[in-house]
C-alpha cells in the first residue's frame, strides 16, 4: 500500500487519469468543507511512494473532481461557491476557466466517456443539474426535478446523453439531455442517496448508495425493486464504484471509516471490508489502467492507493 499525506486537507474525491496510469487528482478541503478555501492535489505513484506533482488552489472547498477525456492534463473540480473549475493540472497558476451557473454548492462533476461527445455534468446542492461544453464553457441545459440537494451526477458509460443523478430526496434519476427531460424516477431509498455509479459492462444497471447504510443495485429497465441490496456499513455510503474489470463486483466508502468491496451476484455479497483510514472516506475510484487497483481520500488528511487481496484473489480464481 502507498499513502500520501495531505496536509491540513481533508480528502473529498479522487480520480485516476483515463490516460496516465499513476497519475490521480483529489479534491480537498479546509476544515472539513465547512470553511476555508480548496486544493486540487496532482499526484502520481512511483515506487515506493506517491509524489506530489501540483498543488492547485481555490478560495472555497473543493467537492468533486473529474479527468478530462479528450485533454490528458486537464481536469475540473466543483466548489462550494456554485461554479465549477477548469485546470490545466500541468500549470500552477490558476484554473483555465471558471463556469458559473449553480447558486449553491457543486457536490458533483462528471466529464462524458462515450465516443464523440465531450460534455461535463454537475449536481448542486440548489436541486439542479447543469451539462457543459467544456469548449465553449457554456452551459447547454439545466434539469430540474429532484426537491433535494444533488449528491451525485454520472454520465452512462454506454448510452450517449444520458446520465444518473442522486439526491436528498431519495430518488435515483435518468436523464436524457437531448430530450431534456428526466425518463426515469425510482424512489431508491427511505433516506438521502449520496452517491451511484453504472455497471461498466450492463447499461440498464445502475448502483445507489445512502445515509441508510445500505447500496442497492437496480436494473432501470425493471425498477419495481431492487436486483440486490448490500448491507454489511454501520454508517452513511458516501461514494459507490463499479469495477471496471468484473461486471458484478463494486467499492463502496462510507463515514463509517471503511472501505468494502462486493459481488451483488453472490451470497453473500461482502468480499472484504478494509479498514485503513481513522475518519469519514469520502473519496474511491478504480484503476482502469492496473487490474484490481483502487485508490481512495479521506477526511483523515490521507491518500491510499492498494490492491485489495479478495479482486486479486479473483483474478487468480482462488476466490
Amino acid at each position: 500500500m502507498k499513502s500520501f499525506k495531505c496536509s491540513a486537507r481533508h480528502g473529498y474525491a479522487v480520480e485516476i487519469s483515463p490516460f496516465f496510469p499513476n497519475r490521480l487528482a483529489c479534491a480537498t478541503s479546509q476544515y472539513y468543507g465547512i470553511a476555508g478555501c480548496g486544493t486540487l492535489l496532482v499526484l502520481e505513484q512511483r515506487e515506493p511512494d506517491i509524489l506530489l506533482l501540483n498543488s492547485l488552489d481555490w478560495n472555497d472547498g473543493l467537492f468533486d473532481v473529474t479527468w478530462s477525456e479528450s485533454n490528458e492534463h486537464v481536469a475540473v473540480t466543483g466548489g462550494g461557491d456554485g461554479s465549477l473549475q477548469i485546470w490545466d493540472t500541468a500549470n500552477p497558476r490558476g484554473p483555465l476557466r471558471v463556469l458559473k451557473g449553480h447558486t449553491q454548492e457543486v457536490y458533483a462533476v462528471d466529464w462524458s466517456q462515450t465516443r464523440g461527445e465531450n460534455l461535463l455534468v454537475s449536481g448542486s446542492w440548489d436541486h439542479t443539474a447543469r451539462v457543459w461544453d467544456p469548449e465553449s464553457c457554456q452551459s447547454v441545459a439545466t434539469l430540474q426535478g429532484h426537491e433535494g440537494v444533488l449528491y451525485s451526477t454520472v454520465w452512462s458509460p454506454h448510452i450517449p446523453a444520458c446520465f444518473a443523478s442522486t439526491s436528498g430526496d431519495g430518488m435515483l434519476r435518468v436523464w436524457d439531455v437531448k430530450a431534456g427531460s428526466c425518463q426515469l424516477a425510482i424512489p431508491a431509498h427511505k433516506a438521502e442517496i449520496l452517491s451511484c455509479d453504472w455497471c461498466k459492462y450492463d447499461q440498464s444497471i445502475v448502483v445507489t448508495g445512502a445515509i441508510d447504510c445500505s447500496l442497492c443495485v437496480w436494473d432501470v429497465r425493471s425498477a419495481g425493486q431492487p436486483v440486490a441490496q448490500l448491507l454489511g456499513h454501520s454508517y452513511a455510503v458516501r461514494r459507490v464504484k463499479f469495477s471496471p474489470f468484473y461486471k458484478t463486483v463494486l467499492a463502496s466508502c462510507s463515514y463509517d471509516f471503511t472501505v468494502r468491496f462486493w459481488d451483488y451476484s453472490r451470497s453473500p455479497a461482502l468480499l472484504d471490508t478494509v479498514e485503513h483510514h481513522s475518519e469519514f472516506v469520502c473519496g474511491l475510484d478504480f484503476n482502469l489502467h492496473i487490474p484490481n487497483q483502487v485508490v481512495d481520500c479521506s477526511w483523515d488528511e490521507t491518500v491510499k492507493i492498494y490492491t485489495p487481496p479478495c479482486l486479486a484473489a479473483l483474478q487468480t480464481g482462488t476466490s
